[in-house]
């Protein structure tokens, strides 16, 4: 069960990192019509932070995970 939420928690993350990646490319930044109304507008750093700030926050989760040092099991010779 532990696996399942583990790897939902992935997915998520992922679709979050994918999302901050694509949303400057969907907006228009040098047009604010085309994001003054989304969330976190009408500024472009309010729309920013909301929609790829959870990617940021993901992806630095997701890195730490992978590189998190994990107990090695003791494994003494000659017991």
């Amino acid at each position: 069960m532990k696996r399942i939420g583990v790897v939902l928690l992935w997915i998520i993350g992922l679709f979050f990192v994918a999302r901050a990646v694509a949303e400057p490319f969907v907006i228009d930044m040098t047009d604010p019509a085309t994001y003054r109304l989304d969330w976190g507008g009408p500024h472009l750093a309010g729309v920013l932070a909301v929609h790829c700030g959870p990617g940021i926050v993901a992806a630095a989760l997701m890195v730490r995970s992978l590189t998190r040092r994990r107990p090695v099991a003791d494994r003494t010779v000659g017991s």
